[in-house]
């Protein structure tokens, strides 16, 4: 007998009704993917494990999470009203929704490192993979793949992350964390769902790690001085370079020091 360690949360109107648990999995996104195939899924569909083996992130990068530490989950959920070209606020409302949820749960430093990293005092606490099904020129369907670390204490060197529990030096229950996260996407997908793109994008620039900071950046085998000001409509992050701005897409920058 499969027992579920998750409930359906109380504190949303839709997110996470329909709740798809496996005790261990390879990829939650795939599992979604699987069930994004079936016309029968319903928006704000979670499907979460305890044990995610072969999570995927940005850039073709791995998540790893010990078992029952922490949450790993995917969202399911059916912007058919959003255009293609406004396709990075699929990428705005996921992170502004983990950084909301970090903001009311901690008084330390939260940033958003371009695209959808999650920062805590510079140091990684969340990864998000949103992977989309599109038909014609609007979609068909997205898939947010979540990764936040609640109550991991040991991390390989040399990555520069943390938890959580290593910044509250308390142990959190999941369950409740998990509420919490799922009300703030709730929230920042109804806003891109009543068209509120405008106040989107500001509040995701105002959260930018490094924003209007000087630092070092590398970019075609260069590396130069810059400071982060702006993204463009198609998400492409903007760098003030010695007064001249320009514009990197995804793996056309790395972040130096």
């Amino acid at each position: 007998m499969k027992i579920n360690l998750y409930k359906i949360p109380a504190s949303t109107l839709f997110t996470g009704k329909n709740l798809v648990f496996v005790p261990e999995c390879r990829s939650t996104n795939d599992l979604a993917l699987q069930l994004c195939q079936q016309s029968s899924v319903t928006e704000g569909t979670l499907v979460i494990t305890t044990n995610q083996t072969k999570g995927r992130g940005q850039r073709g990068n791995s998540w790893l999470s010990s078992p029952g530490l922490n949450l790993t989950f995917s969202l399911i959920f059916k912007p058919t009203f959003l255009s293609v070209a406004n396709q990075f606020y699929l990428n705005i409302f996921t992170a502004l929704a983990v950084h909301d949820y970090l903001k009311a749960r901690i008084t330390n430093t939260v940033a958003v490192k371009w695209p959808n990293d999650i920062l805590v005092d510079d140091q990684k606490i969340c990864g998000i993979l949103v992977e989309n099904q599109i038909q014609g020129s609007h979609f068909q369907a997205i898939i947010a793949g979540i990764g936040v670390n609640i109550n991991e204490h040991n991390f390989s060197a040399p990555v520069k992350a943390t938890s959580l529990s290593l910044k509250t030096q308390q142990t959190h229950d999941l369950q409740e964390e998990l509420e919490l996260l799922l009300h703030k996407i709730e929230i920042r997908y109804l806003q891109l769902k009543e068209g509120k793109l405008a106040q989107l994008k500001e509040d995701y620039i105002r959260a930018l790690f490094w924003r209007n900071e000087q630092h070092t950046f590398a970019a075609f085998d260069k590396q130069f001085q810059g400071s982060i000001i702006d993204i463009d409509d198609t998400g492409r992050l903007l760098v003030d370079v010695d007064g001249n701005v320009r514009a990197f897409d995804l793996k056309e920058i790395a972040y130096i020091r």
